[in-house]
């Protein structure tokens, strides 16, 4: 399986520091030792879309709503970015679900909707600190699994990031032995719901000093990556792991 190597900007760059990384980053991306994909914030998507014509990097949204258009102010549409020339769309991340308070049903619209206009969804999913410590984690990803996947179409890729939340931004890192046994516990969840072949990624304070280590476990496809997707050196190296 290919990795898959994702950068999640959140609410940083704008559209010229995107043109600025991007003019930097492409020099390094022939290292890469899977796919790259960017997810800028919604202002710099045209700037990604125009600094990325002709490269194979890949670039998607951080949110989408579940229509195309209409009178849904502040939503970002699917299909622009599909006209942009985006190919993925992140979707359920742990700061949507806890900020602005984005269940599973509205989860699972996106993800439907998504792969309906030939893009893919990348399904975030994660527990926070207080599940994982009531033993709960495989509880609560196969939850977020079962309903996230509910209208998802078999056929058609998806792309799943297990993030624990309370790994994303703290410095906290997942052991390689947690990593292993959730990716393990999510492989099986994934199969047994008929997308065995979704790539899994890992997120959670993915750096260029613990990378190779997280790559080398057990259905641990790529990252996810937050805080060191901001500079271009840090990510070529993660992404060249």
């Amino acid at each position: 399986m290919k990795k898959i190597f994702a950068a999640n900007w959140k609410l940083f760059k704008s559209p010229k520091e995107t043109r600025e990384f991007f003019a930097q980053f492409k020099e390094l991306a022939g290292k890469a030792t899977g796919e790259v994909v960017f997810f800028p914030s919604a202002i710099s998507l045209e700037a990604a879309s125009e600094s990325l014509k002709g490269s194979s990097i890949k670039f998607g949204a951080q949110n989408c709503y579940f229509q195309a258009q209409g009178a849904f102010t502040g939503e970002n549409s699917a299909q622009v970015v599909k006209d942009l020339g985006g190919s993925y769309v992140l979707i359920g991340h742990s700061e949507r679900r806890a900020i602005f308070g984005e269940g599973d049903a509205l989860v699972a619209d996106k993800v439907a909707f998504v792969q309906s206009l030939g893009l893919t969804p990348m399904l975030c999913i994660g527990e926070t600190l207080q599940e994982r410590e009531s033993a709960k984690t495989f509880r609560v990803l196969e939850t977020q699994l079962n309903l996230g996947l509910a209208k998802a179409d078999k056929s058609k890729p998806v792309v799943i990031a297990y993030e624990p939340v309370w790994a994303i931004g703290t410095g906290k890192v997942a052991t390689p032995e947690q990593v292993a046994e959730t990716h393990t516990d999510v492989f099986n969840i994934l199969k047994a719901l008929g997308f065995e072949t979704a790539p899994i990624l890992y997120g959670g304070s993915v750096k260029p000093d613990n990378a190779a280590g997280l790559i080398k476990q057990p259905h641990v496809n790529g990252f996810l990556v937050g805080g060191a997707s901001l500079e271009a050196k840090s990510f070529s190296e993660i992404a060249s792991v």
